[in-house]
C-alpha cells in the first residue's frame, strides 16, 4: 500500500509537470488565452482516505464540542433546563448512526444545493453523522461536572458577587473541567467509531470505504488489507485517545483527577 501510494504521488505529479508544460506553451502561441487548471482525480490511496477520515472526524467532534459544552452548561446550571432536556437527552442518545445517516443524508441533499459547492457533500454527511452520535457523552458530563461544583465554591462566588459569566469562568469550568474531559474522550472514540461505519454505509471517502471496497474486490490480498486497515484504525483511535488525556493534563489543575 505503500508502493501505490508513492506511485500515486510519483502521477499526480507527472499530470502536474505536463499540465504546466501544456499551458506555457499554450500561452506562448495565444497570449490572451485564460488557462484552466485542473485537479489530479486519480484515485484515493490507503494514506489518502487516512487523512480523509481525521479531517472528517476532528471536523465533527468539534462541531458536536461546540454544541454540547455550553448546552451542558446551561443545563447543569438550570435545573428547569435538565428537567426539560433530559427526556430528549434519553430519547436521541442511543439512535444508532446507522438511523441518523439516511435523514443526515436527504437533508444535505436537500438544503445543500450549489453549483459550485465549497465543501463535498458526502463530507458534510459524514460530518453532521458524526457530530449527532458523538455529543451526548460530552454534554452529560458536563453537566453533571457542573452540578458536582462544591457548594463551598458557589459560596465564594456570592460573597464575591461574581456576575454569571464570571462564575461560569472562574468557579464551575475549572471545577467541571475534570467530569468535562471525560466526556470529550467517549465523545472523541464514538466519533471515530460512528465515521468508520457511515463511510461504510455511505460509501464516502475514508477508511470505511477503503475497508468496503477491499471487501467487495475479494482479491487474494484483501484479507491482509483489510487487516492492516482494522490494525490502523485500531491504532488511531488509540491515539487519539492519548492526544485527549495529554490536553486533559495540560489543562485541568487538579491531576489527581485526571483518569487513565
Amino acid at each position: 500500500m505503500l508502493d501505490e501510494h508513492q506511485a500515486s504521488r510519483a502521477k499526480e505529479a507527472a499530470f502536474h509537470e505536463r499540465q504546466e508544460k501544456y499551458i506555457a506553451s499554450r500561452l506562448a502561441q495565444q497570449p490572451e488565452w485564460e488557462p484552466v487548471y485542473r485537479s489530479y482525480t486519480g484515485a484515493p490511496t490507503f494514506f489518502d482516505q487516512i487523512g480523509t477520515s481525521l479531517i472528517t472526524v476532528m471536523s465533527g467532534f468539534l462541531l458536536a464540542s461546540m454544541i454540547a459544552i455550553p448546552l451542558g452548561i446551561f443545563i447543569g446550571l438550570s435545573s428547569t433546563a435538565h428537567a426539560a432536556m433530559n427526556p430528549l437527552i434519553q430519547l436521541f442518545k442511543p439512535v444508532s448512526p446507522l438511523a441518523w445517516l439516511p435523514l443526515v443524508t436527504m437533508v444535505v441533499s436537500a438544503v445543500y444545493v450549489t453549483d459550485d459547492p465549497l465543501v463535498a457533500k458526502s463530507f458534510l454527511t459524514s460530518m453532521f453523522t458524526v457530530s449527532l452520535c458523538c455529543l451526548w457523552p460530552t454534554l452529560m458530563n458536563t453537566a453533571v461536572g457542573v452540578t458536582s461544583v462544591s457548594q463551598d465554591l458557589t459560596n465564594v462566588s456570592r460573597v464575591l458577587r461574581l456576575n454569571a459569566m464570571s462564575h461560569v469562568r472562574k468557579i464551575v469550568l475549572p471545577s467541571a473541567l475534570p467530569m468535562m474531559f471525560t466526556g470529550l474522550r467517549l465523545s472523541l472514540g464514538i466519533a471515530w467509531m460512528v465515521l468508520i461505519a457511515a463511510e461504510m454505509l455511505a460509501q464516502n471517502p475514508g477508511l470505511g470505504k477503503f475497508v468496503w471496497d477491499e471487501f467487495q474486490n475479494g482479491r487474494s490480498q484483501s484479507l491482509g488489507r483489510i487487516m492492516v486497515a482494522v490494525i490502523v484504525i485500531g491504532l488511531i483511535g488509540f491515539l487519539l485517545d492519548r492526544l485527549m488525556l495529554m490536553l486533559q493534563r495540560a489543562l485541568v489543575w487538579d491531576k489527581s483527577s485526571v483518569q487513565r
